[in-house]
């Protein structure tokens, strides 16, 4: 099985980053989570590790917003140059906004805290100077990987970090900041009709951002439900698309503790969505905090029931580009992820 994945993940790196009551913490979405995946597939005797192909900002510009990434990519070098006191220390720091803006009148301003404030919507999506690089990556993986399966009509896995689904057409957040799921969605239905089965445990805010008003990408997100959960305004059941896009969304939002015989219910009613749709692709947004032991999640699956998530959406029989998006227990996060890539081998 192609794995495609890039070493420059490991220049994003934040320091920090900042939970609810203003709690600074060590940033969960850590290079050690993509280390723990590259020992289990090492593992293995079908896991093909391949560098991605740079496939240039057109496919990323064709989902996500021109100034929104030449904010990304200025963003660091810009905030050295406006003398903010760190130049010693600058690893010990993460560029973030103070001021949020509400999104009903805003507009980006020419001063970098007002554009950090309208392009960023959290306080763990931390900009450091090689956030973009390794972003940019990331969606290299993506991309290739959805080339891949195009061409050889067989399932690929992208190694994708920083992940992507909270990413936006025009925003960062989440520890997301190129939607690599979306963009690689976007590339295949040029040549096609394409599903997103998003199963990270947290909604796919972004993804259903960027399709929301589309009828050739069905995107289903199963996740937390948004009444307790971040990303806490999107995410509802009744969020079905808008325009030409009306009925080509689906979220299963559910409740605090869910089980995994709960979950895997959930995930049968998706599957026959998908398969009323007939895609000729999917990309499928793998997020592993749904896991029992995840500390950002309360969900109660298991590794055996990760293993039955992947037989069953391998069971559709489509070319599947697999996206690597959360999860946290980073002890299991590659023996879990094993469990459901097995099935796609």
């Amino acid at each position: 099985m192609k794995i495609f994945y890039s070493t420059a993940h490991h220049q994003h790196y934040p320091p920090f980053e900042v939970f609810d009551g203003g709690k600074r913490v060590p940033y969960y979405e850590n290079p050690d989570r993509i280390e723990r995946i590259l020992t289990e597939l090492q593992k293995t005797n079908w896991a093909e590790l391949t560098a991605p192909n740079d496939f240039g900002l057109d496919p990323i510009l064709a989902v996500h917003d021109q100034g929104y990434i030449d904010f990304l990519a200025a963003c660091w070098t810009e905030w050295l140059a406006s003398d903010p006191a760190i130049s010693a220390t600058p690893e010990q720091f993460a560029f973030l906004p103070a001021t949020f803006a509400l999104r009903r009148k805003a507009r980006p301003t020419s001063s970098l805290h007002g554009r950090g404030g309208y392009y960023i919507m959290d306080l763990s999506a931390c900009i450091v100077a090689g956030t973009y690089s390794a972003a940019l990556a990331s969606a290299n993986c993506a991309l290739s990987c959805a080339d891949f399966i195009f061409e050889k009509q067989q399932s690929a896995f992208a190694l994708c970090r920083p992940p992507g689904h909270h990413a936006g057409k025009d925003y960062a957040g989440g520890y997301c900041f190129i939607n690599n799921a979306s963009v690689a969605a976007n590339w295949l239905a040029q040549k096609g009709k394409v599903a997103i089965l998003d199963i990270d445990y947290h909604a796919g805010n972004g993804t259903q951002d960027i399709f929301y008003e589309r009828n050739d990408v069905l995107t289903i997100s199963i996740h937390g439900d948004p009444d307790f959960e971040y990303p806490h305004y999107i995410g509802f059941a009744d969020e079905t698309g808008a325009g030409a896009g009306l009925g080509f969304h689906q979220n299963f939002p559910l409740p605090k503790n869910t089980s995994e015989l709960e979950y895997l219910a959930a995930l049968d009613s998706a599957l026959e969505l998908i398969r009323n749709f007939a895609p000729s692709h999917l990309v499928l947004s793998v997020g592993m905090d749904t896991f029992a032991g995840d500390p950002l999640g309360t969900f109660q699956v298991s590794q055996n029931g990760f293993a039955k998530i992947g037989e069953r959406i391998s069971k559709l029989n489509l070319p599947t580009a697999v996206i690597m998006e959360g999860g946290y227990a980073n002890e299991a996060l590659g023996v879990n992820l094993i469990a459901l890539l097995e099935n796609f081998k």
